[in-house]
């Protein structure tokens, strides 16, 4: 069956990645709760926009909670055809999350990296690739 393989090592790979990931929205989530305390409140001071941060934060771990979850449809479903379409979806929702964080980054004052978009989608990419080709086995 074409792409059980792919689609079962990226899985196992976004696994370990959206779990890390989790574990760093936490950590990023309480700084800048900490950050926020530490500065009464008004993170203008520190000149940066709490809106982005939020936002970044919250886009952060909805990513993260999508890449864990994708990759655990594709490893359950890597040897079922019929279940390439959630897996294709998933794919696709993890690299939007992916893309959206480079923007809210670049928006947020740390520039465009071509780098951290490469790296980013590179596992979406290989994911959606595998659910294509599971998909077309059926």
């Amino acid at each position: 069956m074409k792409g059980k393989g792919l689609l079962k090592v990226v899985g196992i790979l976004m696994i370990i990645g959206g779990a890390l990931s989790i574990i760093m929205s936490i950590i990023a989530i309480a700084s800048v709760g900490t950050l926020t305390y530490l500065a009464d409140g008004d993170l203008s001071s520190v000149q940066l926009n709490p809106t982005i941060i939020y936002t970044s934060c919250v886009v952060m771990i909805l990513g993260s909670v999508a890449e864990l979850i994708a990759g655990i449809i594709g490893v359950k479903n890597c040897a079922k055809p019929e279940k390439a379409t959630s897996c294709l979806v998933f794919g696709i929702i993890v690299a939007i999350f992916n893309l959206l964080g480079i923007i809210i980054g670049a928006v947020g004052g740390s520039g465009f990296n071509f780098v951290s978009l490469i790296i980013g989608l590179v596992l979406p990419v290989l994911f959606i690739v595998g659910a294509v080709m599971n998909k077309k086995s059926n």
